[in-house]
């Protein structure tokens, strides 16, 4: 992955770009550059081409037509095979991508109650080996109040990905 000084890492949180680079390195038919993989994380961080050049010192003009029409915008379409439809807004990429399933899913799994009334360790042996002391322990910690629920959630997000 990128140094973490590369402009809009924060994208890695919510998107799976190894697989965008690679799908969008198969459109293009050689790897994108450090230049286009910029311009892609900005989009899909939220920043309009206007925002983008500006964190970046260039031309919002420049950035806007040369850098996102000829390259990402293209590369999107060809992906996902919208070549006919129009780009309404620079937002739809990350819409269009975020439908195709390269946003990162994620569920929320309630947490594991440690408190000491809940959770139970035992220390079942002591023994010293070989200048070591070595502890058997047992550990009982409850599991979800809601498994059904947690179930659901996790099928939920099975479909999702083969859609």
């Amino acid at each position: 992955m990128a140094s973490s000084n590369e402009p809009f890492m924060q994208a890695e949180n919510h998107w799976d770009l190894e697989t965008l680079y690679s799908d969008f390195s198969s459109v293009k038919n050689k790897r994108l550059t450090p230049v286009e993989k910029r311009h892609l994380r900005g989009l899909l961080c939220g920043f309009s081409p206007a925002e983008i050049a500006e964190k970046l010192g260039r031309n919002g003009k420049g950035v806007e037509t040369t850098d996102l029409c000829a390259t990402v915008y293209r590369y999107v379409k060809s992906l996902l095979d919208k070549s006919d439809e129009k780009l309404e807004n620079w937002r739809n990429i990350s819409e269009w991508l975020d439908d195709a399933g390269y946003k990162n899913q994620s569920i929320k799994v309630p947490s594991l109650d440690l408190s000491p009334d809940k959770a139970v360790v035992n220390v079942t042996n002591i023994n010293i080996e070989n200048n070591q002391i070595v502890f058997l322990i047992s550990m009982k910690i409850p599991t979800f109040q809601d498994l059904d629920s947690l179930e659901d959630e996790l099928n939920n997000l099975d479909n999702h990905k083969s859609n």
